[in-house]
């Protein structure tokens, strides 16, 4: 766990959380008997398993289930509430990883939950307030701010030489070439293993890292450079389409670090 972890009342099947992560808090493989549910109130968390990656930024959530193996990567100080929840707490609970928009409603009920630290009785505001809080849970939109994993061998060491090598410009028919394999097979077996065009792939490998580098205060023009953009305005456009958010106006989000 990450530093000042404090807890609502745990005999429940949902209960609440907060926790703070320093900048560059590492969390190693492991998992939790419980759906984790982690929202960003500042810094970003980056989740990692064996189906790909989902980036966590400030007011955002992420959704964890049950017994999933995962690694935590904070960047940019971090500090975080969220719900443990039982698997079985309501039918239909989402058993895969993704990145959630957080309603106000939800923030502060989850806020208001901290609060109980005493056994939940039958009809009472405290039970009525954790069942509240499945009632919107079960209602969350997911976002898009995850790069999902590759299964074949090829394709996986492909994605880990473009996230190692972001400044290039990978298109379709030069990686193709590199591959020693059409752009139509490359293409036809990127979108069965990934759900993404290539194309879309790379873009979104390009905007997690990004958020990352932002969240440690990196200058947004050294940023689109590495990035491989031409400049900072055309970076600016697509963070800006992808996010809502212009690169500037998330950064400034983070404290300086020292």
């Amino acid at each position: 766990m990450g530093k000042n972890f404090q807890h609502g009342f745990l005999d429940y099947p949902v209960y609440a959380f907060s926790e703070n992560y320093p900048h560059g808090h590492v969390e190693d493989w492991h998992h939790h008997d419980r759906i984790q549910m982690i929202h960003t109130l500042s810094g970003v968390i980056r989740i990692q398993t064996d189906e790909g990656i989902w980036i966590t930024p400030p007011g955002r959530g992420v959704w964890i289930p049950a017994n999933k193996p995962h690694a935590l990567l904070s960047s940019g100080g971090v500090k975080a509430r969220g719900v443990f929840i039982s698997p079985c707490a309501r039918e239909n609970l989402v058993n895969e990883c993704r990145v959630i928009a957080i309603p106000a409603l939800l923030r502060e009920l989850m806020s208001s939950a901290m609060e109980i630290q005493t056994a939940i009785q039958p009809n009472s505001r405290n039970q009525r307030l954790l069942e509240m809080i499945l009632d919107e849970i079960e209602l969350l939109p997911t976002l898009a701010f995850n790069l999902p994993e590759p299964q074949s061998q090829k394709l996986k060491l492909l994605c880990q030489e473009v996230k190692a090598n972001l400044s290039i410009n990978w298109n379709l028919e030069d990686t193709a070439d590199y591959l020693h394999m059409s752009s139509k097979t490359l293409a036809r077996h990127f979108q069965k293993e990934t759900g993404l065009h290539f194309s879309h792939w790379v873009r979104q490998a390009k905007l997690m890292q990004a958020m990352i580098d932002l969240a440690m205060n990196k200058p947004i023009l050294n940023v689109a450079l590495e990035l491989g953009y031409d400049s900072p305005s055309a970076f600016s456009a697509m963070f800006k389409r992808e996010t809502g958010m212009t690169p500037s106006g998330y950064a400034c989000q983070f404290p300086t670090t020292q």
